[in-house]
């Protein structure tokens, strides 16, 4: 059922908060940073602790999944009910590297708790957030009655994440079967301000490449070879000055090929949001606003592909002048990828365009990494108005809207199986992810632990209704 007692839930939860606290705590004790080899026996420990502790929370199935690196960890629950939609929970248990010496004020791997503040390295990315679905969980179950989640509930917690997660796509592959859901919930991002909750709808791919330029077989002299002969550096300079034109738009073509647009609902979303540019800009650490003519900020972070110079080199770098041609040269550039738009496609529009610019004489090498997908899920979704209804509830004010301008694994599930991606965070700016003094507001993780407590029963329910 759907409603679950508000009241009902809030006592269970507060019953419960100094236990919750605790075991988190015990939690982000375990320094599990993926990407320190030192550390691979503490993130195996951390998958060894959640898989237990998610079997203590009653999940009748908890297994670590073992990956070419560092493990993951999936429960089930099964609810009971045929009818009963599946949901999968993602999340990650590796954490960025951390010591006291960064300028943290406290011990990173101590957790401690000052002014309704849970300090430690993880406390919001992501064990906090992956954690408060453990109460949750309970509180449901307390408040219905029930001995099984309205849901058929997954969870999908990796150990990989802060590492790039470079064997997530291969794992969900390998275990799509085991992993098959009507939807995928994402507790690994955040909240606008802690006055303004919002629920994020989509998230950026990204693809990016190393452009290698090749002149004369080593440096000559430009004197003697200056001007009658290509020079790699120049073809460099000329291929970055020509990636966007007067209006910063992209030029490669084919570049917004089947991009889905922004709405004027979604705009008009957006506009809600207590945007302060001049605050943004000084996060930013930047002056001034350039980008997509005919778009605000928020729709250029958010809503629309980017093409970035990343890193560009060549020839002599030292004191003083040396006159000369060099042999080579480089370029690095990323994309941010929107709905609609395809890695692979992307990659050889790019590699057609480039070879379309370098003259005779020039030899050049493209390198391409592993690409994400953007992914976006429908504001007229079901699942979608579940989460929200549910955040609505527990945080007692109108959500509002976000998308994410970063990339992250969750497009490999919506890719891999099939389901829409769903983005349910508590986390705000303020905590500090891969910093020091990392943070997670208590007031905001028990609302988690409550937004969940709602949003199993209310999808049950609405699910069936679509």
């Amino acid at each position: 059922m759907s409603d679950t007692p508000d009241s009902v839930v809030r006592t269970y939860i507060d019953t419960h908060r100094a236990a919750f606290l605790g075991d988190l705590a015990d939690w982000l004790r375990i320094p599990s940073v993926s990407a320190q080899p030192d550390h691979a026996a503490d993130v195996r420990r951390s998958a060894e602790w959640l898989a237990a502790k998610l079997k203590e929370t009653g999940f009748p199935v908890s297994e670590i999944w073992p990956t070419a690196g560092a493990p993951a960890v999936f429960a089930e629950w099964p609810s009971g009910d045929p009818d009963a939609p599946t949901v999968l929970v993602y999340g990650h248990h590796d954490v960025q590297p951390a010591a006291r010496e960064d300028g943290w004020h406290t011990d990173p791997f101590e957790p401690e708790i000052i002014g309704g503040r849970l300090y430690a390295r993880g406390a919001a990315d992501d064990k906090g957030q992956v954690f408060f679905h453990t109460l949750g969980v309970r509180a449901h179950l307390a408040a219905t009655g029930r001995i099984a989640p309205a849901v058929n509930l997954k969870l999908l917690v990796e150990g990989e994440e802060e590492s790039g997660s470079p064997h997530f796509r291969a794992l969900v592959e390998e275990r799509a079967e085991r992993l098959a859901a009507d939807a995928v919930i994402v507790s690994d991002t955040g909240m606008w301000s802690e006055d303004t909750p919002t629920v994020c709808t989509g998230m950026r791919g990204v693809a990016d490449c190393e452009i290698k330029l090749y002149g004369p077989d080593q440096d000559i002299h430009s004197g003697s070879f200056g001007g009658a002969v290509p020079n790699p550096a120049t073809v460099a300079a000329r291929l970055v000055a020509a990636l966007h034109d007067e209006n910063e738009h992209v030029t490669i073509p084919g570049f917004y090929d089947g991009m889905v647009e922004l709405t004027d609902r979604e705009r008009e979303l957006f506009a809600e949001l207590p945007f302060d540019e001049a605050e943004w800009l000084r996060t930013a650490k930047s002056r001034a606003t350039l980008g997509e003519a005919g778009h605000t900020t928020l729709e250029r972070v958010w809503a629309r592909p980017t093409a970035e110079v990343n890193g560009i080199g060549g020839g002599y770098q030292g004191p003083g002048g040396k006159t000369i041609v060099p042999s080579s040269a480089h370029l690095k550039l990323s994309f941010r990828l929107v709905a609609g738009q395809h890695p692979d496609k992307i990659e050889q529009s790019v590699r057609d365009w480039v070879a379309s610019r370098v003259p005779a004489g020039i030899r050049h090498e493209i390198t391409f990494g592993a690409a994400t997908r953007p992914c976006l899920t429908p504001l007229d979704h079901p699942a979608l108005q579940s989460v929200v209804r549910a955040m609505g509830r527990a945080f007692g004010r109108k959500i509002l809207f976000t998308r994410e301008g970063g990339s992250g694994p969750a497009a490999d599930l919506q890719d891999v199986l099939g389901a829409p991606v769903l983005f349910l965070g508590i986390s705000v700016p303020s905590d500090g992810w891969h910093a020091p003094n990392e943070k997670v507001e208590l007031d905001l993780l028990l609302k988690g632990v409550e937004t969940t407590a709602y949003l199993w029963g209310d999808l049950a329910a609405h699910w069936r209704a679509s």
